[in-house]
C-alpha cells in the first residue's frame, strides 16, 4: 500500500514506538491519529506531525469506538492500524509477599492483549466497508508483540503472557480478514530505547544492550517504525510475526 493519503490511527502513540511510527507515517503522506491515555503527550506528537490527538483508554469498549468515531469524522476511515498501547511491569507470579494480585495480571492482559484486539476489531470493521485499492487490499493493521512473547523471563509472566496472546492473534485475524483484502501483521521487538528502558540506570541500559549479539544496541523506535512502514508497503508481508532484535533470545533472568 502507497501511505500516501490514507488516515491511520497509532495507539500509544504518545512516546515510545508509537511515536515514532505515527512520525514516519506522516513523513510518508498519512493523515495520523494519536491515541493515548496521556493526552498532553498525544497532542505534543500530533502537533510536530500535524495529526490528530485524542485521549483514549484502549480496554473500554466505548470510549475507543467513540475516539475511532472522532478520527473518522476528522480523517475518514483508517486503513492503517499500528497498536502499540501497551505496559510491562515486572512482578512473580509467587513473590516475597505471596502471590501476585491477580488484578495486577489482569491488568496487564487488558491493556496489551484485549486492548490491542478491541481497537483491532473496531478499525477493521470501518475498513471492511471501504472501496479496494487498485491491488484489492482495504487496509493494514500491524500489532506489537515481544520477544517475551517467545522467552519470556523470570518476572514475566503477565508481560509474556499478553504478548503470547498476540502473537497467537496474528494468523487467525489474517485469515479471517484475507477475503477484505486487509492484512494482519505483528513486530515481536527486543529490547528497545523506550521511556520504560530509558528508566533504568546507565549500567542496567548497557548491561541489555551487551547481550544483543549483533548490533550490541539497544533497539531505536525509529527502527521499529521503519520496519512497521514497510510491512505497510510490501502486499505479501501477511500473517507474520517478525522479530526486531539483533537476534537476541532472552536467558531466564
Amino acid at each position: 500500500m502507497d501511505i500516501k493519503g490514507h488516515a491511520a490511527v497509532v495507539t500509544g502513540g504518545a512516546s515510545g514506538l508509537g511515536a515514532a511510527t505515527a512520525n514516519e507515517l506522516a513523513r510518508a503522506g498519512a493523515s495520523v491519529t494519536v491515541l493515548d491515555v496521556n493526552l498532553d503527550g498525544a497532542r505534543a506528537v500530533a502537533e510536530k506531525i500535524g495529526g490528530e490527538a485524542l485521549c483514549c483508554d484502549v480496554t473500554h469498549a466505548e470510549q475507543a469506538a467513540a475516539a475511532l468515531a472522532q478520527a473518522r469524522d476528522k480523517h475518514g476511515a483508517a486503513r492503517i492500524l499500528i497498536n502499540c498501547a501497551g505496559v510491562g511491569p515486572a512482578k512473580r507470579i509467587v513473590g516475597r509477599d505471596g502471590p501476585m494480585p491477580l488484578a495486577d495480571f489482569e491488568r496487564v492482559i487488558n491493556i496489551n492483549l484485549v486492548g490491542t484486539f478491541n481497537v483491532m476489531r473496531l478499525v477493521a470493521a470501518d475498513m471492511q466497508s471501504l472501496s479496494a485499492l487498485a491491488d484489492g487490499e482495504r487496509g493494514v493493521i500491524i500489532m506489537t508483540a515481544s520477544v517475551a512473547a517467545f522467552e519470556g523471563q523470570i518476572g514475566q509472566a503477565a508481560y509474556s503472557a499478553s504478548k503470547g496472546g498476540i502473537a497467537a492473534l496474528t494468523l487467525p485475524a489474517a485469515r479471517e480478514f484475507a477475503q477484505f483484502g486487509i492484512r494482519v501483521n505483528a513486530i515481536a521487538p527486543g529490547i528497545f530505547h523506550t521511556p520504560m528502558l530509558m528508566a533504568l540506570p546507565q549500567e542496567a541500559q548497557q548491561s541489555l544492550a551487551a547481550a544483543v549479539p549483533f548490533p550490541k544496541l539497544l533497539g531505536r523506535p525509529d527502527q521499529f517504525a521503519s520496519l512497521a512502514r514497510h510491512i505497510i508497503e510490501n502486499t505479501y508481508i501477511n500473517g507474520a510475526v517478525i522479530r526486531l532484535d539483533g537476534a537476541l533470545r532472552l536467558a531466564p533472568r
